[in-house]
């Protein structure tokens, strides 16, 4: 609930994090309170583990401990979902995608503790970038064809991880930008709002953002 509220309400996810970890109000987040949150978010959703975590802060394992039980405190349905995804991959061999596209996991019962652990952190991150995946897809196939039905000259041209590049003729810039990001934004309903930032200029090194 505290993650969907703080989406819902456009907040920096990663200090809306930092505050509830550290018992602060937004305002007083430091950089680095952000700089650790955010490595803890992301991490989460890959399997971290407190070792990894004081690893890569440069902090005591028992700090990393106590940092990451202070995120699940705050965020306890996140560690349900976790602890849902290992149970459901040893349980029936695979995990699913929100639309059900499965992802088999073999090792989710090897004896072996290492390989064991490498299943695990993949049940927990297949359902995750699955889905982001299955999502960028149907933006993709939806989105040319609303260029080509509307016989516009603008070309989707590469797919980079989570971002779309268009070479886009400058007559077409506004109707582009309009449906891409009507498109990107509602291809899948979700209950937290997906917002897409489009940039535009000659080239990728020298863009501005589009509002």
């Amino acid at each position: 609930e505290n993650l969907i509220a703080a989406f819902k309400n456009n907040k920096d996810i990663h200090k809306a994090t930092a505050a509830l970890i550290y018992g602060l109000a937004e305002e007083d987040v430091t950089d680095q309170m952000r700089d650790t949150a955010k490595r803890v978010n992301f991490g989460i959703v890959y399997g971290l583990t407190f070792f990894g975590l004081s690893r890569d802060l440069g902090i005591s394992p028992a700090e990393a401990q106590a940092f990451i039980d202070a995120y699940f405190l705050r965020y306890p349905k996140v560690e349900v979902y976790l602890n849902t995804q290992i149970a459901k991959a040893q349980k029936e061999g695979f995990v699913t995608t929100i639309l059900g596209r499965r992802r088999y996991i073999p090792e989710i019962n090897n004896k072996n503790q290492g390989i064991r652990q490498v299943a695990q952190r993949q049940a927990i991150n297949a359902p995750i970038q699955g889905s982001a995946s299955d999502m960028i897809k149907m933006a993709m196939v939806q989105i040319h064809k609303i260029l080509k039905d509307k016989n516009m000259n603008t070309e989707m041209i590469i797919q980079v991880h989570d971002e779309l590049v268009f070479n886009v003729p400058k007559l077409e810039l506004d109707l582009s930008v309009s449906l891409i990001r009507e498109r990107m934004e509602n291809v899948m309903k979700l209950e937290v709002p997906v917002r897409v930032d489009i940039k535009k200029g000659a080239n990728w090194l020298q863009m501005e953002e589009v509002r």
